[in-house]
């Protein structure tokens, strides 16, 4: 069994999952949605979470720096419900903070251009934000 990270934003999802032990992230792909119109990638979800075998969600939760909620926070708190309700298994808010900027860090230090950089920078988002839940899970042991 493994844990899906998910970095949602309101045009794409950035996808990752754990190693069936639990201790490594790696990030999958990126699922463009429509938020406007109700597309929320869930039918792509749900073939990811059948071929990996998941039954837990880590969703990245976007607070303001000053700990409050705004509108994108509120969108991740949705998704988590709809995940929850889809699906019937565990899904987390993970505070994300900052996670996409050092991902963008990363990549930029790697030296990979910026065209490049926007197909992957919300995957490797997802796989920061799963890679701090599963470090946190592992502590707890």
């Amino acid at each position: 069994m493994r844990v899906m990270g998910l970095d949602v934003g309101s045009k794409t999802v950035g996808v990752a999952v754990s190693d069936p032990l639990g201790w490594t992230a790696q990030g999958i792909e990126t699922i463009r949605i429509d938020e406007e119109n109700g597309e929320f990638g869930i039918a792509r979800i749900t073939e990811l979470v059948k071929q990996y075998d998941v039954n837990e969600f880590v969703v990245g939760f976007p607070k303001n720096m000053n700990n409050t909620v705004g509108p994108r926070g509120e969108a991740s708190q949705a998704y988590v419900k709809l995940l929850e309700e889809e699906f019937g298994f565990p899904a987390h808010l993970w505070d994300e903070r900052l996670t996409t900027m050092a991902a963008e860090r990363v990549l930029i230090e790697a030296d990979v251009r910026r065209k490049n950089r926007k197909k992957v920078i919300d995957k490797m988002a997802a796989s920061m934000i799963l890679q701090g839940f599963l470090d946190r899970k592992s502590f707890q042991r």
